[in-house]
Parts: C-alpha cells; structure tokens; sequence
C-alpha cells in the first residue's frame, strides 16, 4: 500500500479518475494518486455544462508544474455541474481530491462501462506495480 488514500465504494480507470455513482449521476474526480504524481496543481479546465460525452471522451484537463493531464469519462452522457472553484483554487485537488476537489458530475445515459473499471484494491495494486 503506497501512501495515497483509495476509498471505497468507488471505481477507478487506469487514466486515475475516480467515479462515484449517485442514483444516474457519476461525480469524478482525479484520485490521490495522481495528484501526488501530478505535484502542485496550478490550472484546470473543463469542458461546458450541457454538454454530450460519449465514454472515453476528454472532459477536461490539469496542469501541474511538472506536468498536463486529460481527463477522461468512463460513461457517456451529459456534463450537468462542474466544479468552477476549482478554476481560482486549483491546489484544492491536491488538498482534497475526494471531497472538495471534485472535478465534474455527469448525467449517465449508460452506467454499465462502469463495471470494467477496478474496486479500490484493484487500483491499488495497479499503482503499486507502475
């Protein structure tokens, strides 16, 4: 077990997002993980409210100082809140990436890709062998 927190109860991508599941709606996020490799967290950007993903679509992006990342949904549908706070507080992800630091939350029009995702100790694992 590295030294970054997993809760349970969600599902993670091997792009390091997170997606909690909420009745149709799956908030996601950038999990600790990678926000600990990621380092300071100085921009996002995120794709407009109302707008259609198709899973695996881009809905956005971070910065660090040592690098930039897509961000990645693992669920088709429609963009229905984004996090704006974080725009002028980007370091709140490094802070709190399951809480606060929530990045988009998507109306799903499909939650089954969900299913292929890994549990908390399957992602884990995964970030222990990379």
């Amino acid at each position: 077990m590295g030294d970054w927190q997993t809760p349970a109860g969600l599902k993670y991508a091997k792009s390091d997002e997170w997606f909690a599941v909420q009745g149709d709606t799956v908030t996601i996020g950038i999990t600790d993980y990678a926000q600990d490799q990621l380092n300071d967290i100085v921009y996002v950007e995120f794709r407009e409210e109302g707008e259609s993903l198709d899973a695996g679509d881009s809905f956005g992006e971070v910065e660090s100082v040592k690098a930039a990342a897509e961000l990645y949904s693992a669920v088709p549908g429609e963009i229905v809140a984004v996090n704006a706070a974080l725009e002028d507080e980007p370091e709140v992800v490094n802070a709190d990436p399951f809480g606060a630091g929530w990045m988009v939350k998507i109306r799903a029009d499909d939650l089954a890709p969900l299913e292929a995702l890994m549990d908390a100790a399957a992602y884990d694992s995964y970030c222990q062998g990379r």
